[in-house]
């Protein structure tokens, strides 16, 4: 099937159980067995079925199983946050004495989380260049054990090279990950590029409403291979799990890097989502093509306007060809459609703050991917934790505005910003 159709009618069977064409929403703690050999079967992995909502859960199942066929995976977890989603992507393969390898271009929260809250679990993070890879493989080492980048990086607006992170990955057998979140599945499926893991915030263009917080890790197919192929790598996947009766995760023949994540991780740090958000996110996935199709033409003519501006000094939006990454958007994005965000530049940090006070459509809001337009100062927000060195490094200035690009007529959205820069 297409996305378009797997968005909305993928992993539910409608003639099961009363027919309902709403994906029921089995908002349960903790489910009844049959009886006490169901329970054990249940426990030993010999069947497969709910055991608890911390592990899974009916409706959460249907949006896995939804969402993993969108981005061409082979499973889906749902956790409570994309946060969380990238803190269970790690930690689910590194350790204390290990280190990964990071995009220079990342979301601010991801770039405090692993360069400072991981780093007291002992995990070291290196940071490469993601739009040429130009120095990544001088960093691998035989502590590797992941590469993770942002397919469409917030908020500088840069597209990964993903082919040659990949390559340079895989040929030293390192995993590599992908926050897939602005450039979503309706534009870009990493996996069939390469990519082994892809997480999102669900929170953002999934949703589109700003009502639900969540996050998705999903896995390609053939993990099992991967990590048996580089084994002291990653042992923790082909030796007994002590915690879980000695299980082998690579002898069971069920995608191994979710089912480790759900068994080691959210078994035991419990953040997990809510059937309640799980069921809002499975009516919100059915309309994601749609609306990113507008997010991506109303973004960009408002970057073409942007860019005309006298007062706007830059403007960051891969769908412009004159953007350093138009090429990268147009190889790796379908229709070379670039989501729904922008940055630019003006003339200082006062006029910068000017211009945020002055919006009067755009909400002065630290998400994205909503329906409505926003507008931030990301050096003082979402990236105020980085020191004024490593603003630089990431690439926000203090100069730098961001705007999420909702689903009003652009006629009044450039309206307003006439308005605002004026």
């Amino acid at each position: 099937m297409q996305n378009e159709t797997i968005a909305v009618h993928g992993g539910y069977n409608k003639k099961e159980g009363y027919g309902s064409m709403s994906v029921p929403i089995a908002q349960t703690t903790a489910y009844a067995f049959r009886d006490a050999e169901h329970a054990a079967n249940l426990f030993a992995l010999k069947e497969l079925g709910p055991i608890y909502t911390r592990l899974n859960n009916p409706t959460t199942d249907v949006l896995e199983q939804r969402f993993a066929q969108l981005e061409g995976g082979a499973a889906a977890l749902c956790v409570s946050s994309g946060q969380t989603a990238i803190f269970y992507a790690i930690a689910n393969v590194a350790k204390a004495g290990d280190n990964i390898l990071i995009s220079d271009k990342l979301y601010g929260g991801a770039v405090t989380l692993l360069t400072h809250t991981i780093k007291r679990f002992g995990i070291e993070a290196k940071i490469f260049r993601s739009e040429d890879a130009s120095n990544l493989e001088e960093q691998i080492d035989e502590n590797t054990k992941a590469v993770f980048f942002e397919s469409l990086s917030n908020p500088q607006i840069a597209v990964a090279d993903v082919e040659k992170i990949v390559e340079i990955a895989q040929r030293h057998g390192v995993l590599t990950i992908c926050d897939n979140t602005v450039a979503t599945a309706a534009l870009f499926n990493p996996i069939k590029w390469g990519v082994d893991v892809v997480v999102h915030s669900t929170s953002k263009y999934t949703n589109g409403q700003g009502t639900v917080i969540g996050g998705i890790i999903v896995e390609r197919d053939g993990l099992a291979e991967f990590f048996k192929a580089n084994e002291n790598r990653y042992s923790d996947f082909t030796t007994p799990d002590a915690s879980y009766h000695g299980l082998v995760y690579t002898d069971v023949p069920l995608p191994n890097f979710c089912l480790r994540a759900r068994l080691s991780l959210a078994r035991d740090i419990g953040a997990v989502q809510t059937p309640l958000n799980s069921w809002l996110l499975i009516q919100t996935l059915e309309t994601l093509a749609l609306r990113v199709d507008k997010h991506s033409d109303n973004a960009l003519e408002i970057a073409e306007f942007l860019e005309a501006h006298p007062k706007v000094k830059a403007v960051n939006y891969p769908g412009l060809k004159t953007d350093t990454f138009y090429d990268k958007a147009q190889k790796y994005f379908k229709g070379g459609k670039a989501s729904g965000l922008i940055s630019f530049d003006v003339e200082s940090y006062e006029e910068a703050k000017r211009v945020i006070d002055s919006a009067k459509l755009f909400s002065v809001v630290v998400n994205i991917g909503d329906s409505k337009s926003l507008i931030v100062h990301p050096a003082s927000t979402t990236h105020s934790q980085l020191t004024e060195e490593e603003l630089t490094k990431v690439g926000v200035k203090p100069v730098t505005i961001r705007l999420s690009i909702g689903l009003e007529n652009t006629v009044d959205l450039i309206e307003d910003l006439t308005q605002a820069l004026n």
